[in-house]
């Protein structure tokens, strides 16, 4: 029910994946690290102190980090790289396609400080593409997930998970509200029942939605609510089951809308079941310095524009 979602805190989807490594490390003896001179930032520092001759720090190497997992896998351990989501992918893409995506290689993309809300450092780091990049790999599994918990449990799940891995997070503290939900690869999160519009939402914007779909409540507007933490392989059942029932969809993403989730439904709606859709997601631009909340406004990503963006779309139905 959307009365039971409510944040019991705020932490970073980082820290969740500091969590995860925690949770691992001891148990899972092949799991390497590797770092391109960000251990502080991307929450190892447990890791590298328990476990110094499983982690390697690169330097500011991104490239060379990708070719050292690639090798590290196919002598049978499991490297998770580390490092901001642009670095993790549009500096090294033809490193990732080649060593990584084409070998299909065991190797796990664990990228932090994603899209808008990395805030202040500005658009040379926000990187917005990165979901269109790595998805377009074949093999390559991509997932996004919206909070603490998730990224923790996501991050657990992907070391069991054998072939490449793109895994999604973001630096700001953020609302925890899955403890106790399940996790699994490849499958969607039902986060509310609802007969009036879907809303598909991923990463940071699953909180914008279930803030929007309360506001939309008050207004008599039901909203069914999936979390697609998944957005390769994306669960194409689950979303057919729900547009089928509600006949239009909002998608929200903190990404480009080109080449992100709402693409990514939008070819299974085309192919099966064509509905009104809209896109809450940044609108083909690159970002700048600001507060991430600034930011999420600025940009067409914040509470009113999902609610805004349910509102048009259930009157094209």
């Amino acid at each position: 029910m959307l009365e039971n979602i409510q944040s019991t805190g705020k932490k970073a989807t980082r820290d969740g994946f500091g969590a995860g490594i925690d949770a691992l490390s001891a148990e899972n003896e092949q799991m390497v690290i590797l770092t391109a001179d960000l251990a502080g930032s991307m929450k190892i520092e447990n890791f590298i102190r328990d476990f110094p001759e499983r982690y390697i720090q690169v330097g500011i190497a991104e490239a060379n980090m990708i070719g050292i997992a690639s090798g590290l896998a196919t002598g049978g351990m499991i490297p998770f790289t580390t490092t901001f989501a642009n670095f993790s992918t549009g500096r090294v893409y033809d490193q990732i396609r080649q060593s990584v995506a084409y070998a299909d290689k065991n190797v796990k993309i664990c990228a932090s400080h994603a899209g808008l809300t990395l805030g202040e450092d500005g658009a040379t780091h926000q990187i917005l593409e990165d979901i269109g990049l790595m998805r377009m790999l074949p093999g390559m599994t991509v997932i996004n997930p919206c909070d603490y918990h998730q990224t923790k449990a996501a991050t657990i799940a992907i070391a069991a998970h054998h072939g490449p891995v793109y895994l999604r997070f973001g630096r700001p503290s953020w609302p925890m509200f899955t403890e106790n939900m399940p996790f699994e690869i490849g499958k969607a999160l039902q986060m509310t029942e609802g007969t009036d519009v879907t809303i598909f939402a991923t990463g940071h914007m699953v909180w914008q939605a279930v803030e929007a779909a309360k506001a939309l409540a008050q207004k008599g507007i039901s909203v069914e609510l999936i979390n697609i933490h998944t957005i390769k392989p994306l669960d194409e059942a689950a979303v057919l089951a729900s547009v089928r029932k509600t006949g239009c969809v909002v998608t929200c993403e903190e990404h480009n809308r080109f080449g992100g989730l709402g693409d990514t439904i939008a070819q299974v709606l085309t192919a099966n079941h064509p509905v009104p859709q809209e896109f809450v997601a940044v609108n083909d631009s690159f970002g700048e310095s600001g507060t991430p909340m600034e930011l999420l406004d600025k940009y067409g990503l914040s509470v009113e524009d999902v609610v805004k963006a349910v509102e048009r779309v259930v009157k094209r139905k």
